[in-house]
């Protein structure tokens, strides 16, 4: 059985509308985000063997800033095909990941990842908003086979859930 936790990217900054797609930062709110959402999946013992991310800068920094606040000890690579709108193109990059251990988490962009999840547990209407986390569990053993229906959603967890109740990771 595969494990795959979606982490859309964390609130980015869209004050600049010159600055091109690939290049927006995050928003103080959102480094906040991305920092309760390392801590959540390490409290939860969550945490991934290798961390994959998009491109771009908003997705690289959201996964840097949660590994670094949840003491995450995983691989970090950079994907260029994870940077994509499409679930079709997301399903594809998955589908074609070799060498990756069983525990994996892919930061990424919507409406792909509402539409890869959709797919893969066959079937829902889903919206991951920014910052959230969702885990899907695969019935399969190696990522060449996801497709999709073979998946289940295990949780979804937005980090306004967590920061709205108060909830502080202490280890």
């Amino acid at each position: 059985m595969l494990r795959l936790i979606l982490f859309r990217h964390a609130k980015s900054d869209w004050s600049d509308v010159s600055r091109p797609d690939q290049e927006r930062p995050l928003t103080n709110r959102g480094i906040r985000a991305a920092r309760t959402m390392g801590q959540f999946l390490a409290a939860i013992d969550q945490v991934p063997q290798v961390a994959l991310t998009s491109s771009a800068k908003r997705a690289r920094d959201s996964v840097d800033l949660a590994r670094r606040q949840g003491g995450w000890q995983c691989d970090q690579r950079v994907e260029p095909r994870l940077y994509t709108f499409e679930a079709d193109d997301l399903l594809d990059a998955v589908q074609s990941l070799q060498d990756v251990p069983p525990r994996l988490l892919i930061t990424g962009h919507e409406p792909a990842f509402s539409g890869l999840a959709a797919r893969l547990i066959g079937g829902a209407r889903l919206r991951i908003p920014t910052g959230c986390m969702a885990r899907i569990d695969l019935e399969v053993d190696d990522w060449s086979e996801v497709e999709p229906g073979c998946g289940e959603m295990r949780w979804l967890m937005p980090p306004k859930l967590l920061t709205r109740a108060g909830i502080s990771f202490r280890r």
